[in-house]
């Protein structure tokens, strides 16, 4: 997939169809059209095209009108496509955006979804017996409209290489920083969630709906614990380690950490020593026993294996994409 450079950015073209959300919208401009110069680069990484299938568009609800964006041709030279979701799923999506959808995806475009968006790929034919993520809200439906997709119901996001859909209008920006960790590394993706002042990582595997009660009496926001094992990733923390600073049982724990964070506390370790680990290895640390160590991942094996799992790359692949030292071989 084209990553953009100084050359050219990667174009991402936005489809605005009759009744869109307008907050995802926004999500994907965000995301991918704002300049950045805390990155330091030379010129953007993406370039941003709203686009519609008529010269003006009447937004979810009504809350407003959009005019003065290109039309569906726009597509055709996009290498990522953006589909925001609109809440009237059972109303057959425009034939024109169909076909503008099946054309990118046919030449090789990646098609993104955010929300209900993921009906506008399935009415195309795109993700039968591919998995999909759609909002749980209207799960059913989309399993009375589209039986031959692989709906993953519980996730915030699926990323299928050319096909990733997210579950929600808030899990489309974790979709959006996953593509961004995807596309150009760890490091450039922790920029950016820094200027969302968002989460940097929420896994896609992750729950859609997090159920979190207002405490009674005391705040038992897992935010504290978080901010200190961060600072000791490189410690041999275990789960037990985790519950005895927060001064709970690991069944406590555990309880705090699905209905908090919608995941294990293993699991968040886990992620979290992956995360630094592929920063480690951007900033230019060759050796795999030492960002294993500094990590917390033990062993260069288990280096190999969890950072293949998560992002699909060895070590040296991966430094090869984003690492300082592009082109040089990690030392074994």
């Amino acid at each position: 997939m084209p990553q953009g450079s100084s050359h050219r950015p990667h174009q991402v073209a936005v489809i605005v169809d009759e009744g869109t959300n307008p907050f995802e919208v926004g999500v994907a401009t965000e995301l991918f059209g704002l300049p950045r110069p805390e990155l330091g680069l030379p010129g953007p990484l993406y370039e941003v095209t709203l686009c519609a299938p008529a010269p003006e568009i009447r937004m979810n609800h009504g809350f407003f009108t959009l005019t003065g964006v290109r039309g569906l041709d726009a597509v055709d030279r996009a290498d990522t496509l953006v589909v925001p979701g609109r809440p009237d799923n059972v109303v057959p999506r425009a034939p024109a955006v169909l076909d503008a959808i099946r054309r990118a995806h046919a030449r090789g475009a990646r098609v993104m979804s955010f929300c209900t968006g993921t009906f506008a790929l399935a009415e195309a034919g795109l993700l039968d017996g591919r998995r999909a993520a759609t909002h749980w809200r209207w799960a059913d439906s989309f399993r009375r409209l589209h039986p031959k997709v692989l709906l993953e119901p519980d996730v915030l996001f699926v990323d299928e290489g050319d096909l990733l859909t997210a579950a929600g209008s808030a899990a489309a920006l974790d979709l959006g920083l996953h593509v961004w960790r995807r596309d150009h590394g760890a490091e450039i993706a922790n920029h950016v969630s820094r200027r969302l002042v968002f989460a940097t990582h929420r896994d896609g595997g992750q729950r859609q709906f997090v159920e979190r009660p207002v405490p009674d009496v005391r705040d038992e926001s897992l935010a504290p614990l978080l901010e200190w094992a961060q600072e000791r990733l490189g410690e041999p923390l275990t789960v037990a380690d985790l519950a005895a600073r927060a001064r709970v049982s690991p069944a406590t724990l555990h309880r705090r950490f699905r209905a908090q964070l919608g995941t294990t506390p293993l699991a968040w370790l886990t992620g979290e020593r992956v995360a630094l680990a592929c920063r480690l290895i951007e900033r230019g640390e060759e050796r795999l026993d030492v960002v294993a160590a500094r990590s917390g991942l033990g062993t260069a094996a288990n280096l190999r294996n969890r950072l293949r799992r998560v992002t699909g790359l060895s070590p040296s692949a991966y430094r090869r994409r984003f690492g300082a030292g592009a082109g040089e071989a990690l030392v074994t």
